[in-house]
């Protein structure tokens, strides 16, 4: 009696990866009734620079700010390189915002600021770290006031970790 699940139990066993390759092998054929050539978009995506802000920029500079408040400096240098990357690539991407030139205006009002963080982070100063962090936030509102948009106004993050909930920002122990 034994004999015979176990035999059950083999045979599936070696069905299931043949039978799984065989799934992969169709063909795609998305939802009953739906022509999945009518779901895309041959459009290219070219997103504006507040897409490139919310979705590239923004997430750094909350993750910057509390690595430093948790004092783990290896991540908060990492954050900080991060940063200075997406501002390189949205530089790239976005060359001008109405008659703002969006390079130079980062390297005029964003870059002087990054400097004094990365020394903060090196010295492993926390004090030197909330006030450099704080000049970059109000560098990254300046630039938004030249860019004719003073509404937008970020801060240092305050209070629970609320935007990324699935990251833990102190240090390993």
């Amino acid at each position: 009696m034994t004999r015979l699940p176990v035999a059950c139990v083999a045979l599936a066993l070696v069905a299931a990866p043949a039978q799984a390759q065989q799934q992969m092998n169709m063909p795609m054929k998305g939802m009953p009734g739906m022509n999945m050539d009518e779901t895309k978009s041959g459009a290219a995506y070219h997103p504006g620079l507040g897409d490139l802000m919310i979705t590239l920029v923004q997430p750094h500079h909350i993750k910057l700010g509390l690595a430093g408040a948790a004092r783990n400096w290896p991540l908060a240098a990492y954050e900080l390189d991060e940063l200075q990357e997406t501002f390189d690539t949205v530089g790239k991407l976005i060359v001008k915002h109405g008659s703002l030139q969006i390079a130079p205006t980062i390297a005029a009002t964003v870059r002087p600021a990054m400097e004094p963080l990365d020394k903060a982070i090196a010295a492993k100063d926390g004090a030197a770290f909330a006030k450099a962090y704080a000049a970059l936030t109000d560098a990254c509102n300046a630039c938004h006031r030249s860019a004719d948009h003073s509404m937008i106004m970020i801060k240092v993050p305050d209070g629970a970790n609320t935007a990324f909930p699935d990251q833990e920002f102190a240090p390993a122990k």
